[in-house]
């Protein structure tokens, strides 16, 4: 192995994962940290998807930790803690406190900050987070509502949560190339800076980023920032250069949408696959939790649908989550449909579903953790940061796509089956 990666949830992982496999690493993503045993085959890099986004901050760091220390035991040569392209995040945690741990069990004087996506159109400027053409705290995810966004400055949000000095890298220091980077980097830690903000507004950016931090131990950062890194592996001689993304046998079986995310770019696909005629049922934690919907209702429900691929979502504007969250409680609201899209999604596999689309960052750790496999081989891109994957471990394999809320454009659940053909 030679790239290690700890993701903070299971979408994250995937899109992570992806970038490297089109970067022509032969990549695998594990869910959880696997036994000390576990035989991941001949692989360049490893992707340890957790579900440490929202938990509390000393919790994600125990997880993180011990996701450092098998991918070290592997013989990873470098370490990633990926994160959201939008920071998702508290002043309590987790991505400062994790990054604190990871800086120390690792030993290194420096790392850097940097979420930038340009192909999700999530850019850094003056150290200011951007969705699309807004700031981060004018976008929508003003309204997430585990960890609303309110501020778009990386430098104080990461100050906010962690004890090291941060600092800042601009884009008039990216575009004068590697160089003036890694002197960048000489110039903070003069500085005393344990942490940089790096901007970045291109693809070419982080080619520039990827080739100045080779050195680092660790790098933090969004699924972008692994653009530039294989590359160095390659001027080493230790990667081949004709290596292509994975591709897999499709499973013969029946397809299904599962959506839990509230996001609008979700929303939105809902909204598309609807008005094309795609069936769908509509879940509401509060009617679930007054035994009025089942999980055994919506499997009748899904089964009877074999002319199309059914959906089943939960996905609401703001007003209604926040209505849920009122008389339910936040965290609870969330779980219920986590809990319930799970063992539909078991409830799906046992009546012979082996092609799944799930949206929703939470949604997707929920239901690959019922349905448990040991780790997912990634496979063709659908949109930029969501691929195809397939289950490995016991038991017949499965086709997931597991997608970030944001993630995606409005076609996605109509196009994504074209990749499995």
């Amino acid at each position: 192995m030679l790239l290690g990666a700890i993701a903070d949830d299971l979408t994250g992982a995937s899109d992570l994962a992806l970038m490297l496999s089109r970067e022509g690493m032969r990549t695998v993503q594990t869910i959880g940290v696997p036994p000390a045993d576990f035989d991941l085959g001949d692989v360049d890099a490893v992707v340890v998807a957790l579900k440490s986004r929202t938990n509390p901050a000393t919790e994600a760091v125990a997880m993180s930790l011990e996701a450092l220390v098998w991918l070290k035991a592997s013989g990873a040569r470098q370490i990633i803690f990926k994160y959201c392209s939008t920071f998702d995040s508290t002043t309590k945690g987790n991505i400062g406190p994790v990054t604190d741990a990871l800086v120390a069990e690792l030993g290194t004087d420096l790392t850097i900050v940097c979420p930038a996506f340009p192909a999700n159109r999530r850019t850094i400027y003056k150290g200011h987070l951007f969705v699309g053409d807004q700031l981060l705290s004018d976008s929508p995810m003003r309204h997430h509502p585990l960890t609303p966004m309110t501020d778009s400055s990386l430098v104080r949000l990461m100050a906010a949560q962690s004890v090291l000095p941060v600092g800042l890298v601009s884009h008039n220091t990216v575009v004068r190339g590697a160089d003036a980077v890694r002197e960048a980097f000489s110039d903070a830690k003069r500085r005393g800076d344990r942490i940089v903000v790096i901007d970045a507004i291109s693809d070419a950016d982080l080619r520039v980023i990827g080739e100045a931090v080779a050195d680092f131990p660790l790098i933090t950062g969004g699924s972008g920032i692994a653009i530039g890194l294989s590359e160095n592996f390659r001027r080493t001689g230790l990667l081949p250069t004709n290596r292509t993304a994975g591709t897999f046998a499709v499973p013969a079986g029946r397809a299904a949408i599962l959506a839990g995310s509230c996001s609008e770019a979700t929303r939105g696909q809902i909204k598309r696959a609807i008005e094309a005629g795609i069936p769908a049922l509509k879940l509401d934690p509060v009617t679930i939790t007054e035994g009025k919907m089942t999980v055994d209702e919506v499997l009748r429900w899904a089964l009877s649908q074999t002319e199309n691929v059914p959906l089943i979502y939960s996905s609401a504007e703001p007003a209604d989550v926040l209505a849920a969250q009122k008389e339910l409680g936040q965290e609870r609201a969330g779980e219920i449909i986590e809990k319930f899209l799970a063992r539909t999604a078991i409830g799906l596999r046992e009546n012979g579903f082996r092609r799944l689309i799930v949206a929703g960052g939470e949604t997707s750790g929920a239901v690959v953790g019922a349905l448990a496999p040991a780790a997912l081989f990634i496979g063709p891109e659908i949109d930029p940061g969501v691929p195809w994957t397939l289950t490995l471990g016991e038991g017949e394999p499965m086709a997931l796509a597991l997608k970030s809320g944001n993630f995606g454009g409005p076609d996605f659940f109509l196009k994504a089956w074209e990749m499995l053909k």
